[in-house]
């Protein structure tokens, strides 16, 4: 049996069948006198490491120091896998570590523990919404310049491998996060998702499309709002009237509610309350963009990963839905990311740690390339200038800012908006200030995300058998 990690951060595994490990501090990435990644620490050795002036301070966000006195080669460098759930709006990215420990009965099982947790929040509908403006302006200025514009060549092909931008941005951004974690951490081998739709049926299989619609509904009814009973899968449009299996024509529905509406229409049904009536069609109608993007994404992440030179393992996500299940954590990006891969339960293996802390990074770009400023319809009112860096500083820089007088006389740190003037904004957690560049130092270069933290969300500790949940 391995004993407690540092400070107790819950590394010990269970006998039991359930989860039971801990919650421990998010390790901190070192790197070695040459720069190259070896195993993460814990938080507290870091310390130790700084102020005794063994190593310094190689990144800020993700924090990351280097040692002044060893190299790669007298480090013990065990590897760590860099696990991947992939989303439309969301990636989740986890590092772990799976190790051999004695279980009971001296028997040897896999332990899986959660070092570090990523969550990407892509922005590809802001993408696509930029696209389709500049596709408008682009349409006004050629029927207001030319009255009659005869049509293009529609036949127009497409180079191979094209994807629309804001599918490309998905590909890119986690590519380029998995890139820097590799660069950061010994990663010697990637864990992937991979995600695939039925879009004529949109995932309608059972306990997957019942798993989806109780986490969509929070377990409860959507006619009435009950929970804690027993809930049936039910067609807002019945199958009587044409409705199809698209799981946005299900939802969960209380026994009563499923024999009471029976085959009549969602309006008739729920007529005396508009406002739940407005909920359920609101999903009724929403669109399968996000399942669309997913499918086009899967094969070109698997086909980006494959370029690092590590192996690349794909796993279904009904495996990551078991592994998930079984260990009772909650339904987060992170927490899915650390569920991918096989994991031998019946033989003891388990996750028995995760980290307590996820590193939140959205993606924001890194500016527009539009030359003017349009009003509401469309008309250029302003020309920009093609000069991004201002004093030194570009928009999206992390600084520290010394004010020695003022208003805003104090330390401050935070994100700066350049000015042509010389006087930036620095975005600051107490709210937004404004400083003279003089007073301003770098601290870590912008490169296209803005960084947060949460905290990882609590095991459920239940076991979920098939569509019931057990206490």
């Amino acid at each position: 049996m391995a004993q407690a990690a540092e400070n107790g951060s819950g590394d010990v595994p269970t006998v039991e069948p359930v989860y039971e490990g801990g919650i421990g501090a998010a390790r901190v990435f070192v790197l070695s006198k040459d720069g190259q990644p070896l195993m993460p620490c814990h938080p507290a050795r870091a310390r130790e490491l700084l102020v005794r002036g063994r190593a310094v301070v190689a990144r800020r966000v993700p924090f990351a120091i280097r040692l002044k006195d060893r190299t790669r080669a007298e480090s013990r460098v065990d590897g760590v896998q860099l696990r991947i759930d992939p989303g439309s709006n969301g990636t989740g990215l986890v590092l772990t570590d799976e190790k051999k420990e004695s279980g009971a009965h001296d028997v040897m099982i896999t332990v899986r523990r959660g070092l570090v947790s990523v969550e990407l929040r892509h922005r590809g509908d802001q993408i696509r919404a930029c696209m389709q403006r500049r596709a408008g302006y682009r349409r006004r200025r050629r029927s207001a310049n030319r009255r009659y514009r005869s049509p293009r060549f529609r036949n127009r092909t497409r180079p191979i491998g094209w994807l629309p931008p804001s599918v490309r941005h998905r590909v890119d951004t986690i590519t380029s996060l998995a890139t820097r974690l590799i660069r950061y951490a010994p990663v010697a081998e990637i864990h992937l998702e991979n995600v695939a739709f039925d879009m004529r049926r949109q995932g309608h299989s059972g306990g997957n499309t019942r798993t989806r619609l109780r986490a969509r509904w929070d377990s409860a009814c959507a006619y009435c709002g009950v929970a804690g009973v027993r809930l049936n899968v039910e067609h807002v449009r019945p199958r009587s009237r044409g409705g199809s299996d698209r799981i946005s024509n299900l939802v969960m529905a209380c026994v009563p509610c499923n024999q009471a509406k029976g085959s009549r229409t969602v309006e008739d049904f729920l007529s005396h309350r508009p406002e739940r009536l407005a909920t359920v069609l609101q999903q009724v109608l929403s669109p399968l963009d996000d399942a669309a993007v997913m499918n086009a994404v899967s094969p070109r992440l698997t086909e980006a990963l494959s370029g690092f030179g590590r192996p690349v393992h794909g796993w279904s996500g009904r495996l990551t839905r078991k592994v998930r299940a079984f260990s009772g954590l909650a339904k987060t990006h992170t927490m899915d990311a650390l569920s991918v891969g096989y994991l031998d339960h019946e033989s003891g293996g388990r996750i028995v740690r995760i980290a307590e802390q996820v590193l939140v990074a959205k993606a924001t770009g890194r500016g527009s390339y539009a030359r003017t400023t349009p009003d509401r319809y469309g008309f250029p009112r302003l020309h920009r200038s093609r000069v991004k860096q201002h004093f030194g500083y570009v928009t999206g820089d992390l600084v520290r800012a010394v004010v020695p007088s003022g208003k805003w006389v104090g330390t401050w740190t935070g994100r700066v908006s350049v000015r042509a003037r010389g006087q930036h904004r620095v975005t600051t957690p107490g709210g937004r200030i404004d400083v003279f560049h003089e007073c301003l130092r770098p601290l870590q270069r912008g490169d296209g995300y803005e960084y947060g933290a949460r905290a990882e969300s609590m095991p459920l500790r239940k076991e979920v058998d098939g569509g019931a949940t057990r206490s």
